[in-house]
């Protein structure tokens, strides 16, 4: 066998149609378009168009509102900060900050900063200083001895 003899399986690939070519191809004339109007010329695109009728997406009113400017944050989960000190990726003795999850691997990039989430439990004492974290999450570190610094101030607890 050589790389020139290699084909596919016969019938396992077919040729495109190609269209507009005559008569005689079976798909010549309108070229499959239907017949005349705007829509059988080229370069036509009337996505909500409705013949003047006003289109559903403006006779439905707005509602609701959309922040231009949210917060990001990366959610963590006390459980899994747990098994990272258990599994010696996170140092108990430093405070754990977004550059530490960083370099631990619980955390991709740095976003708009850390917030603590509650699931699971710790055992270890901990000192955070991070962006936001829930009322539970600061609960359960309290519980084990240790400290939660908020770097956004008292709007950052929800």
């Amino acid at each position: 066998m050589k790389l020139n003899e290699i084909s596919d399986n016969p019938g396992s690939s077919k040729n495109r149609m190609r269209v507009g070519r005559g008569i005689g191809s079976g798909k010549g004339k309108t070229g499959g378009r239907g017949v005349k109007g705007q829509k059988a010329r080229t370069g036509v695109a009337i996505k909500g168009f409705e013949g003047g009728q006003m289109p559903l997406h403006r006779r439905l009113p707005k509602r609701g509102f959309h922040n231009p400017f949210p917060t990001d944050y990366n959610e963590i989960n006390v459980g899994r900060i747990q098994q990272a000190v258990e599994a010696g990726k996170l140092d108990a003795s430093t405070p754990v900050t977004v550059e530490a999850l960083i370099a631990a691997g619980l955390v991709a990039k740095a976003r708009d900063g850390v917030k603590i989430l509650g699931q699971g439990e710790i055992k270890t004492k901990l000192a955070f200083e991070v962006a936001a974290a829930s009322k539970g999450a600061i609960a359960a570190i309290e519980g084990a001895g240790g400290s939660v610094k908020l770097l956004s101030g008292d709007a950052a607890t929800a």
